[in-house]
């Protein structure tokens, strides 16, 4: 096509103009930019922009006009950031616009972009609509009515048990939930006093508490009450949801799962084996079993939205805990090293029995780098103690590191989560209207 008498074309992006030469044009890294040279009549033209003015052969982009500033400077420069202030999704859908991809942007900011799909995708998945719960112009009118009505009920179901702010229902649902799990750790915690113990005149070592009698007895009575919801809850959840392979993979799910399957077990134990020399071998295994049910506290992350930030946050900052990980094994590998040869592996006079072998002495180093110093063993060589003081200072320079990247990206997810919250709360505020 002829561009005009001008050897110069103009790109008018959101109201902001560019100027570049035709030859510069047939090349351009931009896919859609590289696009208009190729372009044989007007309405080929029109498919690329959203307007063309041929007096003064200049092509018009109803575009984000700072986005594309940035996209400028990755074509010059070679280096793709998001422009601060503007959303990651937004900058992205600029990006396909103008023919980039995520793998164009800097690692840091490809870490960004996964992390908000990631974020959005989780969100969108539990705020998606029922098929029949649009307004009267987008319902479909091929569907009958008690489809959509069952696809609304399900879906209302979801966000009752998923989303305990999405209603007053799951409110309701949401506290009878910690409430049993609050009961059980008591239980639980209880259980373990020696007075408990007395009471009802029985030795956790020498039998099983999942036996005919204590089924009768209060606790046993309260435990089985609270299993009975926690495995009821389960069972619904798993039938409203709508992918039951993601379902079984979600950790709060495993969890849910490890906590519930020992009371079974033990009492499938005691069934077939009875109260009998057999049983007595088996104290051990039960003992453990019933000690799992620890793993019903990590269920309130469900209802609270700090141990949602705290999961979210290791989720993301996997790669700084794993760094820290490798630091303070690096570490402990030299100083035990070191501190062994100093206080015992050297003849000098005194040997310090407490460093007998290199494991020991890691036990040490890693106290001292934690700053906990329980005191129970420590260099009594001038050398060794000198060696103690650089292990306590590195230790507290390793550690803070990473802490400022995990801080940030806490503080991140809980604006995030908060935010989630605070839209399930309108709908909450929405129902209490109506």
């Amino acid at each position: 096509m002829n561009f005009g008498r001008g050897r110069s074309v103009v790109l008018n992006v959101g109201g902001t103009r560019y100027s570049f030469s035709r030859e510069v044009l047939k090349d351009f890294p931009l896919r859609r930019v590289s696009r208009l040279h190729g372009c044989l009549s007007e309405q080929d033209v029109l498919e690329v922009c959203d307007d063309y003015d041929r007096e003064r052969n200049e092509f018009f982009f109803d575009r984000h006009s700072e986005a594309f500033g940035f996209i400028l400077l990755y074509v010059r420069h070679g280096h793709l950031r998001f422009a601060p202030h503007m959303c990651e999704l937004s900058f992205y859908n600029e990006m396909i616009y103008w023919g980039l991809e995520c793998s164009h942007l800097d690692y840091c900011c490809q870490r960004r972009l996964d992390d908000r799909m990631s974020d959005t995708y989780t969100c969108y998945s539990a705020d998606e609509p029922p098929a029949g719960d649009g307004g009267e112009g987008t319902r479909p009118p091929a569907e009958p009515p008690p489809a959509a009505e069952g696809r609304k009920w399900l879906e209302r179901m979801r966000r009752t048990f998923e989303e305990p702010t999405s209603s007053v229902a799951a409110q309701i649902l949401a506290t009878v939930s910690i409430l049993f799990v609050i009961v059980s750790m008591v239980v639980l915690c209880a259980s373990t006093l020696p007075e408990w113990r007395a009471a009802e005149n029985r030795s956790v070592e020498e039998q099983s508490r999942y036996t005919a009698d204590s089924v009768r007895e209060p606790s046993g009575i309260i435990e089985a009450i609270c299993i009975g919801w926690f495995t009821a809850e389960c069972i619904v959840r798993f039938i409203i949801s709508k992918n039951k392979c993601e379902f079984v993979k979600r950790p709060l799910n495993i969890i849910d799962l490890l906590a519930i399957t020992p009371y079974y077990i033990s009492v499938l134990m005691t069934v077939f084996t009875g109260e009998n020399s057999q049983l007595q071998r088996a104290g051990v295994t039960l003992r453990v079993l019933r000690m799992m049910r620890i793993f019903w506290v990590i269920k309130l992350a469900r209802h609270f939205i700090g141990l949602q930030t705290l999961g979210l946050t290791l989720k993301r900052c996997y790669r700084e805990m794993v760094m820290l990980l490798v630091f303070i094994c690096v570490a402990m590998a030299i100083f035990s090293a070191l501190s062994q040869l100093l206080e015992n592996g050297l003849d000098l006079g005194i040997k310090n029995k407490d460093f007998a072998s290199i494991p020991a002495a890691c036990w040490w180093v890693i106290i001292s780098m934690t700053t906990v110093g329980y005191g129970d063993m420590c260099p009594i060589t001038v050398p060794g103690r000198i060696l103690g003081g650089v292990c306590v200072v590195s230790g507290i320079v390793l550690l803070a590191l990473p802490i400022t990247f995990i801080y940030h990206s806490f503080v991140q997810c809980y604006h995030e989560l908060k935010f989630r919250s605070a839209r399930y709360s309108r709908s909450l505020s929405a129902e209490f209207l109506n």
